[in-house]
Formats: structure tokens, sequence, C-alpha cells
């Protein structure tokens, strides 16, 4: 199941093929395949947390932001080989979304379209 988020909600992504701690608008037009996530949490944050935009200018995630964190399946992952050895460290992509406190309506609509398809809540 795809979800597409049409216009920008105030919601801000990280993921880890940006810079640690950088966070994008999400805007028009984001596509999610919900049937890629391998492992989901919803949490929210208790404590203010600075983060940084694209040019590096600091900006603040207020206590009470909520957080959907997906964690995807390895199809959507990196393979990193390490050079004294054989080994391969598999690095699956993530994606946290945060939505500022005001911003309730669009998280509670994204959270109840994904749980609608998980089982066993």
């Amino acid at each position: 199941m795809f979800l597409k988020i049409k216009k920008n909600l105030g919601i801000y992504m990280e993921h880890n093929g940006l810079e640690k701690q950088r966070l994008v608008p999400v805007t028009s037009n984001f596509l999610l395949n919900l049937d890629h996530i391998a492992e989901l949490s919803f949490y929210t944050i208790k404590e203010l947390k600075v983060r940084y935009d694209l040019e590096g200018r600091e900006f603040e995630l207020p206590v009470n932001t909520r957080v959907i964190h997906m964690q995807m399946t390895y199809l959507y992952a990196s393979h990193k080989d390490h050079v004294k050895s054989n080994d391969q460290v598999v690095e699956r992509q993530y994606y946290k979304l945060y939505f500022f406190p005001e911003n309730v309506e669009p998280y509670e609509e994204l959270r109840g379209v994904i749980e609608e398809q998980v089982a066993n809540l």
C-alpha cells in the first residue's frame, strides 16, 4: 500500500542518507510504500532537541513532538565491506517523521493508516 502526502503539513523527516541530525521538510508528493516497512515505532519526544536544516541552520524540536520511526526491509539496505576482513555490514534504511505538537491531525491520520495494515498491535 502506498501513502502519498500531498502538501506540506509541517512534517520533517530524518533518514540515514542525510548527515547526522539533519532534517528536511516533507513537501508535496512524498510517497511511502507501507509494504516495505520492516519495523515501526511511535513515540513522543520528552525533552527539547536541536536539529539542523540542509543549510546548517539550527532549529528546535519541541517537547511533545511526535515521531514515527520506520526501519525499512533489507531491500532498502546498503552493504559496506570491511577492508581488513571479508565481513559485510548491512545497514537498513530508516526514516523518522517528526510532527510538531500543533500537527496532531496529520500524525493521527498517518498512524491510523499504518495501524490498519498491521496485525496484533
